[in-house]
């Protein structure tokens, strides 16, 4: 979902500086919470893992450029149910942070527009999560649809947002609308493919369960809600 180069410029470039800046202070609340309930060396070691997950995900798994991004498959519902909401937000942003320094320097400009793609979708299944999983139910019992509900919402959160910065950079023209509309579209294999992988890893996790500390995943992982 990287936003390509030339689409958002100039001065409009400012709104991604506060979007980006929102969406930074919220993670950092979570971060604050996360270090009240688990401590901060488990954020730091979820945050570290995810990061290296996010930049193994943009530079190994197959990735192709469709008119006005690019289409990835970022497993952010993943990351929120293994490792919890900010350290999955600290390790998008700080994967996608080396990736553009050392591989990819022509998105750095573009880096504000693409952290709030990733991160306010992440925080928008946060509280989908909520409403959707039972207090009762570890994330490890998930079932398909809530999953997929899970993964769709995420990638319709980037769809949607990379389809605002199109229209905010580049107009209502008519190719810029079937530009966006062919991005759009190529996210269905995206949607249908990601539930099954936070199934997969899921299923690895609850095998795992005496493998996985509290300190490396999320404590929902494998307990049920505080009440």
């Amino acid at each position: 979902m990287h936003i390509e180069p030339g689409i958002v410029t100039g001065a409009k470039l400012v709104l991604s500086y506060a979007t980006s800046a929102v969406a930074a202070g919220y993670a950092i609340k979570l971060a604050a919470e996360t270090v009240r309930e688990q401590g901060i060396i488990s954020l730091a070691v979820r945050s570290a893992a995810a990061t290296v997950l996010v930049f193994s995900f943009f530079e190994l798994l197959p990735h192709f450029r469709v008119e006005i991004s690019e289409v990835h498959f970022i497993l952010g519902s993943t990351l929120f149910l293994l490792f919890g909401a900010a350290p999955a937000a600290f390790g998008l942003a700080l994967g996608l942070l080396l990736q553009g320094l050392f591989f990819v320097p022509t998105d750095l400009p573009q880096f504000g527009m693409n952290v709030t793609t990733l991160l306010v979708p992440l925080f928008a299944i946060r509280m989908l999560a909520g409403r959707i999983i039972p207090g009762n139910t570890t994330y490890v019992d998930l079932q398909y649809r809530q999953a997929l509900a899970l993964s769709t919402a995420y990638q319709s959160g980037i769809v949607g947002w990379v389809a605002f910065w199109a229209l905010y950079g580049a107009g209502f023209g008519a190719e810029n609308l079937i530009a966006i509309a062919s991005f759009a579209a190529s996210y269905v294999l995206v949607i249908v493919i990601e539930p099954l992988a936070d199934l997969a890893v899921l299923a690895l996790a609850k095998i795992l369960r005496g493998a996985t500390a509290d300190g490396v995943v999320t404590h929902r992982l494998h307990n049920a809600a505080s009440t």
